[in-house]
């Protein structure tokens, strides 16, 4: 007996254009077999393609690793948009995505690095390689902490600003320009300062939560206390 056909969920339009976009062009995909983790698997692939390319360094590789990048980057959007207009959210499948997007941008600011080392020669004390890394691990930090804040906050607790249609991190999608002039090694040292920065912030905001979610607890511990003394 074949399942009748399912009707896309009637939700808000995204906040983005991105995601607008990638929202028409999973809609016909709501009665089919595809399901969100397959989006979220070809966004993986298509991310880690782009970060061994960039870590091949020279001009060609370089811009190709970005395009694919910025490729994952929209990709990234679709799975999440099948999942609500089709109504097949879960729980495993959202901390897969959240696995999917840290493992990329790990691997976006190694290949940089190791690319970025590969094209230049000496002018910097530690190898291009090690600060991608030490970028990567400060955004491993920054997703692992915003996963947790979700999971005490709720989604609001870690919603991106949005100004004209575009979040935070659009910002990928200028990695082309950055790649075409030639400006890698900069980007690579700016984001192994800025990340680490960055990630001290949302730490500090994560403890600033667990305090906040903390309080409520240790209230009514004390309203049991005084109920079991009267």
């Amino acid at each position: 007996m074949n399942s009748r056909p399912q009707t896309p969920i009637n939700v808000p339009p995204p906040r983005t254009w991105d995601a607008r976009l990638a929202r028409r062009l999973v809609t016909p995909l709501v009665n089919t077999r595809v399901t969100p983790n397959h989006l979220t698997t070809l966004r993986l692939l298509i991310g880690v393609a782009g970060a061994l390319c960039l870590a091949r360094g020279g001009f060609a590789w370089t811009n190709a690793g970005a395009v694919l990048i910025v490729l994952s980057n929209f990709v990234d959007h679709t799975d999440g948009e099948l999942a609500r207009i089709g109504g097949k959210s879960s729980r495993i499948g959202h901390f897969y995505d959240l696995a999917c997007d840290a493992l990329v941008t790990v691997m976006l600011f190694i290949g940089m690095g190791i690319g970025a080392g590969a094209s230049n020669i000496g002018g910097l004390a530690v190898a291009p390689g090690w600060l991608g890394a030490l970028a990567g691990i400060a955004v491993a930090l920054i997703f692992f902490l915003r996963m947790r804040i979700e999971e005490m906050a709720g989604k609001a607790g870690t919603k991106q600003a949005a100004v004209g249609g575009f979040e935070t991190e659009d910002v990928l999608y200028l990695l082309p320009i950055v790649t075409l002039t030639s400006v890698v090694m900069p980007f690579v040292v700016v984001a192994s300062i800025g990340a680490p920065l960055f990630a001290v912030w949302v730490m500090i905001d994560y403890w600033r939560v667990v305090r906040r979610t903390a309080k409520p607890v240790a209230g009514t511990a004390e309203t049991h206390q005084v109920w079991a003394g009267k």
